[in-house]
């Protein structure tokens, strides 16, 4: 499903150059669920945005199901990526100007799903996520909390064959990280593809398989 080779990110100031990734390796077959762990600044959340194809500057091969990203157009990368793939971000990026319920169907209409079924989709996933009653709110008037539920329940709406998941439970009590981590477990058991980035040991343990990042590279072991 995802292959990379020599996958590099850098910034150029003046004539130093600063790796984010180096030199970045890998398989990821349909059906995996993949944890990424490493320190602050090992290039985690630089990877899932270049998997997620939401950024486009990088160097190096990158494959998914045979689509040759490296040398595909930016049109080209939205258009798979709004096919494909389920984000669920740090920072939520929730559309401010838009209730939770409208948040909620943005993807749908994405893959032209017909207004009659959307309506069902988003009722079925306010009811699971237990948050029917903040459907009319906006961002703003929710708590940290609601928000990433919000911003977890808007990344498998549609059923995405990839979900990238950026510490998804990172604003959330024990309890509703559960529920969070037995979710994409559920899905996953189910043919999705996950790979998160986590912090915590837990979490991490619900994957198949953890890629360790440090200072941009792959290795081995947890650095120290």
């Amino acid at each position: 499903m995802i292959r990379t080779r020599e996958l590099e990110k850098f910034y150029q100031a003046g004539p130093t150059r600063t790796y984010v990734l180096r030199q970045v390796d890998l398989d990821v077959g349909e059906g995996e669920f993949i944890t990424v762990m490493g320190p602050s600044g090992s290039g985690k959340t630089t990877m899932l945005s270049i998997i997620g194809m939401l950024d486009g500057e990088w160097n190096g091969e990158f494959t998914f199901f045979d689509h040759p990203v490296h040398a595909m157009k930016p049109k080209e990368r939205a258009a798979l990526n709004k096919q494909y793939i389920g984000f669920v971000f740090q920072q939520y990026h929730l559309l401010e100007s838009l209730t939770v319920y409208e948040n909620l169907e943005i993807p749908l209409s994405y893959r032209n799903i017909k207004q009659s079924k959307r309506a069902g989709m988003v009722a079925d996933l306010l009811d699971q996520f237990q948050i029917v009653g903040k459907k009319d709110l906006y961002p703003s008037q929710l708590s940290g909390g609601q928000q990433q539920l919000v911003a977890v329940a808007r990344a498998v709406v549609a059923s995405p064959k990839l979900i990238l998941a950026d510490e998804p439970t990172g604003n959330l009590h024990s309890r509703q990280g559960k529920e969070v981590m037995d979710l994409l477990k559920s899905l996953n058991d189910d043919g999705t593809t996950i790979i998160q980035v986590t912090h915590n040991e837990k979490w991490a343990d619900y994957g198949d398989r953890i890629i360790n990042l440090f200072d941009g590279w792959i290795v081995d072991e947890p650095q120290t």
